[in-house]
């Protein structure tokens, strides 16, 4: 895990100001309290030498912020990525609660933790632990966020347990599958533009850099990846989304090692809002 710290090191050593609207992690921070947002996010795959072909995922979600504290999640993925064709692919639920809060004037810490559960009609395919799209399982994390002005540093911890029938069965197979993993992120983003904040109007462009890794329990098996990106906001409830993630170092059979996201997602303030 050389690599992961080195990485680590280079991230945080230069920073000064950013958002925390993280492209391919969640903050600590939930979306507004009664509010709903909605997110569409496109995958896209290079051709691999075992299949010949790019492959493609699609997701819509649908986020609920039921207080200042507590959200929910709920997505399904499309794709052809386990599969010549496309079609529906898998469903999951995702609820996060913030427990601590220190809030001042240009900055705030916070700590938040969530539990995400995921079913997928997808083949039993590598060794990559992946419950958007690729698996069956529960995963339970932790994340710390830090928010500096314009800058923002955020850490994440989670568990993730893969439940499949070939886990329990008398089948043995070669090599052995991974069904438990730990995975580890580290994210940081700058607001770049506007330079002095007016209106919320204003168009706003957040950079990111984000470090996603997995590492197996079942076997000696890891990912470290690279992920940047660019975010647009616009009047201050919609985001475009575009990032790029890569594999900077690991041992860990995936369906691949490099891919493109495109994303946009609108939030509705005060939907839940009861009416007075």
């Amino acid at each position: 895990m050389r690599i992961f710290l080195i990485v680590i090191l280079s991230l945080t050593a230069g920073v000064l100001h950013a958002q925390e609207l993280y492209v391919y992690s969640d903050p600590a921070s939930n979306i507004p309290a009664h509010s709903v947002s909605t997110k569409l996010s496109a995958g896209y795959m290079p051709p691999q030498p075992w299949n010949n072909r790019g492959m493609q995922r699609y997701t819509p979600e649908v986020m609920l912020g039921l207080s200042k504290k507590f959200m929910l999640r709920t997505g399904a993925t499309f794709a052809d990525v386990h599969t010549s064709g496309f079609g529906w692919e898998s469903v999951y639920l995702y609820g996060k609660y913030r427990f601590l809060s220190h809030d001042e004037l240009h900055s705030h810490f916070r700590m938040a933790a969530y539990l995400e559960g995921a079913y997928s009609r997808a083949p039993f395919h590598n060794e990559e632990i992946n419950l958007t799209g690729d698996k069956s399982g529960i995963q339970a994390g932790v994340i710390a966020t830090q928010l500096w002005h314009k800058f923002a540093l955020s850490g994440t911890v989670s568990h993730t347990q893969v439940l499949h029938s070939s886990r329990n069965n008398k089948v043995t197979y070669i090599p052995s599958r991974i069904y438990q993993a730990m995975n580890y992120s580290v994210s940081a983003g700058y607001l770049l533009l506007p330079r002095e904040y007016k209106d919320y109007r204003q168009t706003n462009l957040n950079l990111y850099t984000e470090i996603l890794a997995q590492q197996s329990l079942d076997r000696n098996r890891y990912y470290v990846d690279v992920a940047p990106a660019v975010q647009l906001i616009f009047n201050s409830t919609t985001k475009l989304n575009l990032g790029y993630r890569f594999q900077v170092g690991g041992n860990m059979q995936r369906m691949s090692e490099n891919s493109w996201m495109i994303g946009i997602d609108h939030t509705f303030l005060n939907a839940l809002k009861p009416r007075k």
